[in-house]
């Protein structure tokens, strides 16, 4: 049976669109229940109401505390039997209210190498920090902001001339091949949290090696 998956996201819905066309592919196995965003003009409401999944926003500046915009989102999540949750882009802070009212897994995509740079500007503060090399990561969510324990990474050079776009979209590259990947061994229960290690079980799919000025770990499956 398929992984049924919340995404909850705030802008445009660029990894959003990257799970669901990897699901549509067949490559991916996960049921898009969900699609919520706390932005009523955000675009990834209409890449969902595109892609005819279920989609809802929910206006968080119609709330008087982050509390009760959380209840309300997870009251949505709840509805839908969402199994875990991707976040996308999603620029809001979970509670512990709704982390612990959720029973199942949270993921969330960070554009840095965690532990370095966490926060909303990761990218642009690895950048202006003058690092050599940046990258994403995937990781669990936690009731820290960008804290939880990772389960892949991609890592990137930082050129000399580079501007803060130049280094988004390369990032932003990678973010579309590992967040699928990470929610497919989701999907097949092969991720186990030891301590604060991520351990991935074995699994039958071939893994590539990836060409070009970038390093992913763990190695990518075939389709991703």
């Amino acid at each position: 049976m398929p992984l049924k998956l919340a995404i909850l996201a705030s802008g445009t819905g660029t990894n959003a669109q990257a799970i669901i066309d990897k699901s549509r592919a067949g490559l991916l196995d996960v049921e898009i229940c969900l699609i919520a965003s706390n932005r009523p003009k955000a675009m990834v409401l209409e890449r969902a109401k595109q892609a005819n999944i279920p989609h809802i926003c929910v206006d968080h500046t119609l709330f008087a505390s982050r509390e009760e915009f959380d209840l309300a989102m997870l009251d949505a999540i709840q509805k839908s039997n969402a199994q875990a949750i991707a976040l996308a882009g999603y620029m809001r802070i979970l509670s512990a209210t709704f982390l612990h009212g959720f029973q199942g897994p949270v993921l969330n995509l960070h554009p840095a190498l965690l532990p370095s740079f966490p926060g909303t500007h990761g990218g642009a503060d690895a950048l202006a920090y003058g690092v050599k090399i940046s990258g994403v990561t995937v990781h669990f969510v936690d009731e820290k902001m960008d804290h939880g324990p990772v389960i892949i990474q991609a890592a990137v050079p930082v050129k000399d001339a580079d501007q803060e776009d130049d280094l988004m979209n390369r990032i932003h590259k990678l973010e579309h091949r590992i967040y699928p990947q990470a929610l497919q061994w989701l999907a097949h229960d092969r991720l186990k949290i030891k301590e604060r290690r991520v351990l991935l079980s074995p699994g039958s799919a071939k893994t590539i090696t990836p060409s070009g000025e970038f390093f992913i770990y763990p190695p990518l499956e075939e389709g991703f």
